[in-house]
């Protein structure tokens, strides 16, 4: 690309939009294109910061764009990455759901990028993303051991997102609390809409994929609002064997904003994109340095 900056759409403008918009506009090698919204509202009622960047509602009406940022549910992101992808767009995703689900997304993406000369790259928040990264990490350097993934104390977007999608549900707040060795307790409150039977509710919740693997305590409240706290965390811990040798103990720990962290990691996985050939990767399979701004020498002389 050159010195062209690289023109980057924000999809959708939420939690993680609001701060990916902060994200872009202090990247050196990015141009914000705008921002899409499902509605455009009047200049006066938009957010402050969005009266000086162009809003629309279709991606199409931003003219030129290198890269779009899916700021949206993980269960509206495959639909939507088809289509921007289609136009010849690259995407980043932060799409959430482990296993499965996951491995069919980017293997749909990737024959549709691979047609409209494209690049996906999917599942690029901090988990599934770049905790990816350091399991992979862990694991190369003890190919024998167990690896425990402990989250929170905090809020988790995907699960919260999930629960506000429920008929009846106002406003909802899932907090996720690590019980240790990889286990966790989902407490999730929701405030509903006069008349909504908080019975059907929580089966509703405990019945969905995002939560059934997990115990999960469902609570009725006044104000969701009181509780709200974006906060949240990690502890990866591994204990394995290098070569034959045992007892090696890895442990890497963060508290952080949620939305503010996945919207940066979205934005470095913008400009590794535009170095990858037509396909769809997760974050795993794309060269560290492509995630950097600036040149390779003066990163490998920093770093390494």
């Amino acid at each position: 690309m050159g010195n062209k900056k690289l023109r980057v759409a924000i999809q959708g403008y939420g939690n993680i939009g609001r701060y990916a918009l902060q994200a872009v506009q202090v990247a050196p090698d990015l141009e914000l294109a705008g921002v899409v919204r499902r509605t455009t509202s009047l200049h006066a009622d938009l957010p402050v910061e969005l009266r000086s960047v162009a809003v629309v509602d279709q991606i199409g009406q931003l003219g030129n764009v290198d890269v779009a940022l899916l700021c949206t549910p993980s269960r509206s992101v495959p639909q939507l990455a088809e289509e921007i992808l289609a136009q010849g767009i690259n995407t980043v995703d932060s799409f959430d759901i482990h296993g499965e689900p996951l491995l069919e997304h980017r293997s749909n993406l990737r024959k549709i990028a691979q047609q409209g000369e494209s690049v996906a790259v999917v599942a690029a928040g901090w988990d599934p993303g770049t905790d990816s990264m350091v399991r992979a990490l862990m694991e190369l350097m003890t190919p024998q051991g167990l690896t425990f993934t402990n989250f929170g104390p905090g809020m988790s977007m995907g699960h919260t997102t999930v629960v506000k999608a429920l008929p009846g549900v106002e406003d909802a707040l899932s907090m996720t609390i690590p019980k240790g060795s990889g286990l966790h307790r989902r407490l999730v409150y929701v405030q509903l809409e006069a008349g909504t039977d908080f019975t059907e509710v929580e089966q509703s919740i405990k019945a969905d994929p995002y939560f059934v693997r997990d115990e999960t305590h469902v609570y009725q409240v006044e104000s969701v609002q009181n509780l709200q706290d974006v906060g949240h965390g990690v502890l990866l811990e591994r204990k394995g064997v290098s070569g034959q040798t045992a007892n090696q103990n890895f442990r890497w720990e963060m508290r952080i904003n949620n939305p503010a962290l996945t919207a940066q990691i979205m934005v470095a996985a913008a400009r590794a994109s535009v170095k990858q050939q037509p396909g769809a990767y997760t974050l795993l399979e794309i060269p560290l340095v492509d995630y950097f701004f600036g040149d390779s020498d003066g990163l490998i002389r920093r770093l390494v």
